[in-house]
């Protein structure tokens, strides 16, 4: 069958700087460059590339540019060139398109209608240069109340404190496994984490062993497929996740191919080698809240009820009931992952259409919690999409305690938003498990490219917070007061509990 599908991108060489010296044909893992004998030059194969400009940043004489290709399928405001390109794919595949990170869709971002607010005249601001302000956080299940006793004329506190994360920043880093990304990777974000007073998530895969000695940073996890899990495992970590579901693909499992699961991926996973990892979309023993506080409470047996027990679901239409049980549960803290969370792979159809933004998910469900009466009995974490310090801050300020970062520290790495992580062939060393690809991401430096964000982010909200005049990170935590609402209905202002800017 004669392919219809015309490529996405072109390629430019200069051939008047290029020195034939094909650090290109090295540097691309998707074969795209080649020298061609008859012509004793470097060519390109435009219908390969994915846009990862891995060559265009290597190439030493600067001789190489992407651009899009200029012959688009005609569209219009229904077809448009990427909905034609789908079924294309389809109709040539007989197969469901699968894809990597997260949507692409512009309707599905509300952050870009929020703005903060700041002080002026009747409320001083704080420069941050010149006074403390504090974004300390802790995480977990606060008492509703404190009893104290006296001894020898002392005052001395008598309840207990449920576990608690103390973080140094309101940034984690989010789970990525084992087996989707490499050691490599893994180690990257452990470091940061370490270097940042923070917390990285293991994800699915197990903790390798190399990265013990990172446990007091790190959030093991328990998903479906329950890889890698046994109790020395579930004790190494600071806090224990139960993953339910998954803002990039909501309502499914996970599948890493067996082509991914290397020698040393399965030992860590417990699995045999180059079989698929397959992670079932329900948990087979969690089928309501009452078997879901089953399995709180024997982690928590497991771990002598050190450790902080979280759950994580994808923001779907009923997240704020969700979120009620989990909390009656007896989790610590809930994760919600809004439809922009990124993943390995995914379907396309389920990435692009199924789910709701974490910004809905997340008003909604601090409002239902407040309303039972029971939010300080669990802590949120909103994840899926956050990209900058702005977006915490919105996030704190409709209610989350914290967030999770995993695209955006990605990109800190090197990541460049191909799309391609399902291939296994990501040029910059980071979705991949190939020996040859793993040793391009050095995790000293990627490690020091994170704590460069964290620095920079955590700057950034001391600043924003000072221009709110506010001196703890705590007192914007559910303030919606704070924030206002541009371009948006006054269903969509209902729900995330904001008023228009203006008023």
């Amino acid at each position: 069958m004669k392919s219809h599908l015309i490529s996405e991108y072109s390629i430019e060489r200069d051939y008047s700087k290029c020195t034939d010296c094909g650090i290109c044909i090295g540097q691309c893992s998707y074969n795209v460059h080649y020298r061609d004998v008859k012509e004793n030059k470097i060519l390109s194969r435009d219908e390969h590339c994915v846009n990862c400009l891995r060559c265009v940043v290597f190439c030493p004489v600067k001789a190489i540019s992407v651009r899009n290709n200029p012959n688009a399928y005609k569209s219009n405001f229904h077809w448009t060139h990427d909905t034609i390109i789908d079924i294309k794919k389809r109709a040539e595949s007989g197969c469901v398109i699968l894809s990597g990170m997260g949507t692409d869709k512009p309707y599905l971002t509300y952050w870009d209608n929020i703005l903060l607010n700041a002080c002026q005249v009747t409320n001083p601001p704080i420069d941050p240069i010149r006074e403390p302000i504090e974004i300390r956080t802790y995480l977990g299940r606060k008492p509703q109340s404190m009893e104290y006793e006296y001894d020898g004329g002392e005052t001395c506190l008598a309840s207990g404190f449920y576990p608690q994360l103390c973080l140094e920043t309101p940034i984690l880093f989010a789970a990525m496994s084992y087996g989707a990304v490499n050691l490599n990777v893994q180690e990257t974000l452990a470091r940061a984490a370490m270097e940042c007073g923070t917390l990285f998530n293991c994800g699915e895969g197990g903790l390798h062993p190399k990265l013990h000695r990172y446990g007091k940073h790190a959030v093991v996890q328990v998903a479906s497929g329950r890889f890698g899990l046994d109790l020395n495992y579930l004790n190494i970590g600071s806090a224990i996740e139960i993953k339910i579901g998954q803002g990039a693909k909501p309502g499914i499992g996970g599948h890493l191919p067996g082509e991914k699961v290397t020698e040393d991926v399965a030992t860590v996973r417990m699995i045999p080698a180059g079989t698929d990892a397959i992670s079932p979309a329900p948990h087979h023993d969690i089928y309501s809240i009452e078997d879901l506080n089953q399995l709180i409470c024997a982690l928590r047996e497991a771990t002598d009820y050190t450790k902080p027990i979280a759950v994580k679901i994808a923001a779907v239409h009923n997240s704020a009931a969700i979120a009620c049980g989990i909390a009656r549960a007896g989790a610590d803290i809930i994760v919600l992952d809004g439809v922009r969370g990124s993943t390995g792979a995914a379907p396309k159809v389920i990435r692009d259409n199924v789910g709701i933004p974490v910004e809905l998910a997340l008003a909604a469900s601090d409002e239902r919690l407040r309303e039972e009466g029971i939010r300080d009995e669990v802590s949120i974490i909103a994840a899926g999409g956050i990209r900058s310090s702005g977006d915490i801050l919105k996030a704190i300020a409709l209610g989350a305690d914290a967030v999770y970062i995993g695209t955006a520290a990605l990109v800190a790495m090197g990541c460049t938003l191909c799309q391609k992580c399902n291939t296994g062939k990501c040029p910059w060393g980071i979705a991949t498990t190939r020996p040859e690809l793993v040793v391009r991401l050095n995790p000293e430096e990627a490690s020091q490219r994170l704590v460069n964000l964290i620095n920079a982010w955590n700057a950034e909200i001391k600043e924003l917070l000072g221009a709110m005049g506010m001196d703890s990170i705590e007192s914007l935590r559910g303030n919606r007061e704070q924030l206002r609402g541009v371009g948006l209905q006054d269903h969509e202002l209902k729900i995330l509990g904001i008023r228009a800017a203006g008023n």
